[in-house]
């Protein structure tokens, strides 16, 4: 199944069979997997060698920057996503400055000279104290320039001062490890593995994740990645496996946390019962408001938000007596859970009203 809809991807993205073909000759020898003519994100790494022009990087000659440098001005609205969001899949640095700020403006050349040649491994945005200064005050940032470095949401390092580009220099080392020649190609790797997964290329995708593995085993995008496609296609113990590689500092990371709270979940939904037998009772006998009740249970630990919460709305429909009006607790417990402001609970919020006061 998996490698018909990446057949059928390929050919209605490339032009049909015949441009596939081609395709996957150009690219038969990239070591992502012959992924990079599939889709937008251009990949080439490592020592592949595509047949057609070669990507940037070290082996040309050529910054690894495929764009021209530019840095980004951030808001204190903009902050969770460019910052927060972004340093979860590389570190960030922020340039609090002023205009008034002359040393400002003696670090701003230097600073986004070493970024550039730092060829993807940090990126770069500046934050003007004085028209977002909530920022900076949260950080007790009290002098500018001020240079504070973002990885996984948090910041973890930082300096003050105009120094030299040399210390800026080392100070990328130190947060974005040094050399990294190849971290721009490893960037652009994983955006097409994203989009391989929203195209629902799951096999293209492992196997792009699978090759940054082989080349950055440390990669908690990738390990992250990986996990979670090999828990969507019900191997919970490879999953696992591939979590286990995380090295001991890195295992806290976000994305890693959020597989093991799916394969939680699915242990839990796991002994709840068999949620094919609860269908059938319930096929069988739509009264049957327990079978409802666990089968709602075990569909919210999997995820299934908007079918967990039909069917406890089913039940209150039904029958507001049973268990005590069980059905309508429970169904107040998962808008807590998941949150007052998320989809689900609004649209059910509403259809429970409806219920209630009709």
């Amino acid at each position: 199944m998996v490698a018909q809809s990446r057949q059928h991807w390929r050919q209605r993205r490339n032009g049909g069979p015949a441009a596939t073909e081609r395709a996957a000759m150009n690219t038969k020898d990239n070591p992502f997997g012959g992924m990079g003519s599939q889709y937008s994100t251009s990949v080439q790494y490592g020592n592949g060698q595509p047949r057609r022009e070669p990507a940037p990087g070290p082996a040309t000659g050529t910054p690894l920057m495929a764009e021209p440098f530019a840095v980004k001005d951030v808001s204190t609205k903009s902050f969770a996503a460019d910052v927060i969001q972004e340093s979860r899949r590389q570190p960030v640095l922020v340039d609090f400055w002023a205009p008034w700020c002359g040393p400002c403006k003696q670090l701003a050349p230097a600073l986004e000279k070493a970024v550039q040649a730092a060829g993807g491994r940090v990126k770069l945005v500046k934050m003007n104290i004085d028209e977002h200064p909530a920022i900076a005050g949260q950080l007790g940032i009290q002098s500018i320039p001020a240079v504070i470095a973002f990885k996984d949401g948090q910041p973890v390092d930082g300096f003050m001062g105009a120094i030299p580009e040399s210390q800026i220099r080392d100070f990328i080392d130190k947060v974005a490890g040094k050399g990294g020649g190849g971290q721009a190609q490893i960037t652009e790797a994983l955006a097409a593995a994203t989009e391989a997964r929203e195209a629902g290329d799951l096999q293209g995708a492992a196997q792009i994740y699978d090759a940054v593995l082989a080349q950055a085993p440390d990669n908690i995008d990738a390990i992250a990645g990986l996990a979670d496609i090999l828990f969507e296609a019900g191997d919970r113990a490879a999953a696992q496996e591939i979590l286990a590689r995380a090295p001991e500092d890195k295992k806290d990371a976000p994305a890693l946390a959020a597989i093991r709270a799916k394969l939680a979940l699915a242990e839990q939904a796991a002994a709840l019962g068999d949620p094919g037998e609860l269908e059938r009772r319930l096929a069988a006998d739509p009264n049957d408001h327990q079978a409802r009740f666990d089968l709602a249970m075990i569909q919210n630990a999997l995820g299934m938000r908007q079918e967990a919460a039909d069917n406890l709305l089913a039940i209150v429909k039904a029958d507001r007596t049973w268990k005590d009006d069980g059905a309508r607790a429970q169904l107040l417990q998962f808008f807590e859970a998941w949150g007052l402001t998320d989809e689900v609970t609004l649209a059910a919020r509403r259809k429970l009203s409806s219920l209630l006061f009709s």
